[in-house]
């Protein structure tokens, strides 16, 4: 059986990988690399396995606590934010002029996500 604390541990380790994953395709974009720039690849995966360490570990959390479906509004919260970060990989491809906002509103969204966690407000 996986103590809450390794999850937590994932859940943050797959955190890291989202926000590592987008500075480095924000940086990309933001430099003039292309679709061809030798660490898109990489960051994009970065990104893809952090959002599945992300959800692998706010699920086990979310067994080992006890909290069951219907969940409280703080998870599905927490839940949306999970999908923009998801959603959002694309926008340094095809709008690279909005990536320096964008580095910025993942900034936001992380912070949020981390209130959320903290406060759990709904």
């Amino acid at each position: 059986m996986i103590s809450l604390d390794i999850y937590r541990l994932i859940h943050l380790a797959g955190i890291f990988f989202v926000l590592m994953g987008f500075g480095a395709l924000i940086l990309n974009a933001v430099s003039g690399g292309g679709r061809e720039a030798p660490w898109r690849k990489t960051a994009i995966i970065t990104h893809g396995v952090g959002l599945f360490l992300v959800l692998l570990g706010g699920f086990g959390m979310l067994a080992r606590l006890g909290i069951h479906w219907p969940w409280p509004g703080w998870i599905i919260a927490k839940f949306a934010v999970w999908i923009l970060l998801g959603g959002l990989v694309a926008v340094p491809r095809r709008a690279p002029g909005a990536s320096k906002a964008l580095w910025w509103v993942i900034l936001l969204l992380a912070v949020i996500a981390a209130w959320i966690a903290r406060a759990k407000p709904f």
